[in-house]
């Protein structure tokens, strides 16, 4: 994906996929600008049915945006996990490897780089399931 801005316009798609979800109820993002095109965010998203997910994401946007390094951690109001991508290097046999998604508590298995939006995409259906 390609934006204008550099990274104060990622910080802005990231503000703006937020603000128009409808299942999001509250959020905490912090953002650190580390150079016109690189910047790191962290921050907690809180969804209507009470659970929440807690992501960061070291972002360059030069040539184009590219996630450096991710966590999406989302879980159950009680803090249980539902599932979390990371792409941290402790399962180098997945074919995915380093990219990877915990399911639950015990489960991993191979997963492609996911972004912010296709990560909310997934919580939103999660949360309809339920009703």
């Amino acid at each position: 994906m390609r934006l204008r801005g550099g990274i104060a316009g990622y910080f802005q798609y990231v503000s703006g996929i937020l603000a128009l979800s409808r299942i999001v109820k509250s959020q905490d993002v912090h953002t650190e600008k580390r150079t016109s095109t690189e910047g790191f965010l962290r921050g907690d998203v809180f969804f209507k049915d009470g659970s929440r997910l807690h992501f960061r994401e070291l972002v360059t946007t030069d040539p184009r945006v590219q996630r450096v390094s991710y966590t999406y951690h989302y879980m159950r109001a009680d803090e249980t996990l539902i599932f979390r991508y990371d792409d941290s290097d402790h399962f180098p046999k997945l074919p995915s490897a380093p990219d990877h998604k915990h399911v639950g508590e015990n489960d991993v298995v191979a997963a492609n780089a996911p972004d912010l939006q296709s990560v909310l995409k997934e919580i939103e259906s999660l949360i309809d399931s339920k009703r």
